[in-house]
C-alpha cells in the first residue's frame, strides 16, 4: 500500500514548473526521458489509459500503479483542479473506468489527508446507474470493506440519482458483483419520496430473495408490474405481444425482449421496440433489422432518426461507429443516412489549427482485424480516423505509407465514408513492409504536428527514431492500433504514443497540446 507522503515525496509536486528533464532518466527505448509535472502527466495518462490493460511501454499493473499514484499526489496538491478534471474525463473524454477510479482513490487519498470536497467528486463520476456497483466492487477488491464517509455518502448521492425502475430492470442483473441491494445496504442513500422507498426495498428484497416469498411488489412500482405480468405470459403467446406502448411500458429493451421471446427476433419483433431503442442501439442492429426484412416505412423513420444532427448530437456517437455500421450493414437504404450522420458526428472532433500530417499504416500487417466484429481491419480504423481527422483539420496532408508512399488528395466538404471508398479505390492500400521513418522523412514540411496512425512494426532506415526528422518542437502522436509491446518512438517530451484506438481518441491531440502548455480542457 502506498502511503501519500510518499508519493507527494516520489514525485516532488512543484505544480507551477515547468516540465524539465531528469537527470539518468532513461526512455524504455534506451534514449533521455523527460518528466512532466504531476498534473500533466497524470491529465496525458488518463486520457489513453484503458484501466487494466498492458501497452507496449508499460504492463497493465505498472501502469495502473502509476494512475494511482498520481491521483494521490494530484488530489491532495491541488484538489480544486482534481475536482474539475474528474468529472470532465466522465464527461468530457467519455472514459468510465479511468474517472471512476480516479475518484476512489482520489478520495481515499484525501480523506487521508484531510482535504474536504470528495464526496462531490465521486458522485460526479457516477453517471450510469450500474456504476455506483461498479465503484463498489472496485473499492471492495482493493481496500476492503471500510468505506470512509465521502466514498460512502458520494455513492449514495449517485443511486439517489440513478436508480429508478427501469434502469434497475435494465443493470440490476444478478451476474453483478456487486448489485442494487448491497449498494444500498452499504451506503445507506436516503429516498427522495415513497416510490423510490417502494424501488429500493425492492431492490433488497430482490438481492436477498425474499420477494418471491412475502413482499409483494409495491403498486407503486408500475413498470416492473408490467414486466412481471409479460414474463408470466406463457412462452407461446409471447410472439403476439407487438404493441410498443406495451412494451415501453415493461421497460423493454431489444436485448430483454429478445430474450423473453425465447425465439428469433422476426419483422414484427423489431418494429415493435424500435421507437423504444437508443440511437446507438439502432445503429448497432442496422444489419438485423436487413436480415429480419423490417418494412421500409419502420426503415425510413430509423434512417431519419440515424440522419437527424440534433439525434447525432445528444448520441456523442464518433465517426468510427458509422464506418463499422456501414462495413457491417452496407445496404443502400442505410448508405445515405449513414453519410449524413458521419459528417454531423464531424462536430465532435475537434478542428486542428495549422498544418497537420498524417500517416496512414497501410502494411501487410495492418489487415489484422480491429474490431470484435470483424467488420473493422487495422487499417480501416486507421484510414477513417485520418480521414475524419483531415476533414476537419485547417490544412491537412494525408499520406498512405508501406515500402512506398504517397499523399492522399482531400477534398473540402467531402464525406468522410466518400473518402475512404475514394482512398479504396484510388489504390492507397499497399501491403507491403513498414517504411514509417523514409514516409516522415520524406513529406514532413513544417507540419504543425505529425499524428502517425500505425502498428508500429518499422523496418529501422536511417535514424533509429522514425520520428528523428521532426524538430522536437513540433508533437508527433502516434496510434498504435494492434498493440504491439515494441514501440517506434521513445515517448518523451512531444513525443506521445498510445494503444488501440477509441472514439475517444478524436480527442486527445489538442486535449494534449493544451495540457502541455498549461491550459486544461475544463
Amino acid at each position: 500500500m502506498t502511503d501519500t507522503g510518499d508519493v507527494m515525496a516520489k514525485f516532488n509536486l512543484k505544480l507551477r514548473q515547468n516540465p524539465s528533464r531528469a537527470d539518468g532518466t532513461m526512455t524504455a527505448e534506451g534514449g533521455p526521458g523527460f518528466t512532466r509535472e504531476p498534473r500533466a502527466e497524470l491529465f496525458l495518462l488518463a486520457v489513453s489509459n484503458m484501466v487494466g490493460e498492458d501497452t507496449f511501454y508499460e504492463g497493465a499493473a505498472g501502469r495502473d500503479a502509476r494512475f494511482r499514484d498520481l491521483v494521490a499526489a494530484v488530489a491532495v496538491a491541488d484538489p480544486d483542479w482534481f475536482a474539475r478534471f474528474v468529472p470532465w474525463l466522465r464527461t468530457g473524454a467519455m472514459l468510465r473506468s479511468a474517472s471512476v477510479v480516479a475518484a476512489l482513490e482520489g478520495a481515499r487519498a484525501q480523506v487521508a489527508a484531510g482535504v474536504p470536497g470528495s464526496r462531490a467528486v465521486v458522485n460526479a463520476a457516477l453517471q450510469r446507474a450500474d456504476e455506483p456497483g461498479e465503484a463498489l466492487a472496485y473499492w471492495l477488491g482493493r481496500h476492503g470493506r471500510a468505506l470512509p464517509k465521502p466514498v460512502k455518502r458520494g455513492v449514495a448521492d449517485a443511486a439517489l440519482r440513478l436508480y429508478h425502475e427501469r434502469s434497475l430492470l435494465k443493470y440490476d442483473s444478478e451476474s453483478a458483483a456487486v448489485r442494487f441491494g448491497d449498494v444500498i445496504d452499504l451506503t445507506h442513500p436516503a429516498t427522495k419520496d415513497g416510490r423510490q422507498g417502494d424501488l429500493f426495498r425492492h431492490a433488497l428484497d430482490r438481492r436477498h430473495k425474499r420477494h418471491k416469498r412475502d413482499n409483494p411488489l409495491p403498486p407503486s412500482l408500475t413498470v416492473l408490474a408490467a414486466r412481471a405480468e409479460l414474463m408470466a405470459m406463457p412462452v407461446e403467446r409471447r410472439r403476439e405481444v407487438t404493441d410498443p406502448a406495451a412494451l415501453r411500458a415493461a421497460g423493454m429493451t431489444w436485448e430483454a425482449l429478445a430474450g423473453w421471446r425465447q425465439n428469433t427476433m422476426d419483422a414484427a419483433a423489431w418494429e415493435a421496440i424500435i421507437p423504444t431503442m437508443g440511437y446507438l442501439a439502432l445503429l448497432r442492429n442496422l444489419r438485423n433489422f436487413d436480415r429480419a426484412g423490417v418494412s421500409d416505412a419502420v426503415a425510413g423513420t430509423v434512417a431519419a432518426t440515424l440522419a437527424d444532427p440534433g439525434e447525432v448530437a445528444r448520441s456523442r456517437v464518433l465517426p468510427m461507429r458509422f464506418l463499422s455500421a456501414y462495413n457491417a450493414a452496407p445496404s443502400l437504404r442505410w448508405a445515405y443516412p449513414l453519410e449524413k450522420a458521419l459528417q454531423h458526428a464531424l462536430v465532435n472532433v475537434p478542428a486542428l489549427d495549422g498544418r497537420t500530417l498524417i500517416l496512414i499504416d497501410t502494411s501487410g500487417s495492418m489487415t489484422s482485424g480491429f474490431s470484435k466484429d470483424g467488420t473493422l481491419r487495422c487499417w480501416d480504423a486507421a484510414t477513417v480516423f485520418g480521414l475524419a481527422l483531415a476533414a476537419r483539420a485547417q490544412d491537412p496532408t494525408v499520406v498512405s505509407f508501406s515500402n512506398a508512399s504517397r499523399v492522399f488528395p482531400t477534398v473540402p466538404g467531402e464525406s468522410v465514408l466518400a473518402a475512404v471508398r475514394r482512398f479504396k479505390d484510388g489504390g492507397y492500400f499497399y501491403g507491403g513492409g513498414t517504411e514509417t521513418e523514409k514516409a516522415v522523412r520524406t513529406h514532413y514540411d513544417r507540419h504543425d504536428r505529425v499524428v502517425i496512425l500505425t502498428d508500429e512494426q518499422a523496418h529501422w532506415h536511417g535514424s533509429a527514431d522514425v520520428a528523428a526528422a521532426v524538430p522536437a518542437r513540433v508533437p508527433v502522436f502516434t496510434w498504435n492500433l494492434a498493440g504491439y509491446r515494441v514501440g517506434h518512438t521513445p515517448t518523451v517530451g512531444n513525443r506521445h504514443t498510445f494503444g488501440g484506438l477509441s472514439d475517444a481518441a478524436f480527442a486527445m491531440i489538442p486535449l494534449i497540446e493544451a495540457g502541455s502548455r498549461d491550459r486544461w480542457p475544463f
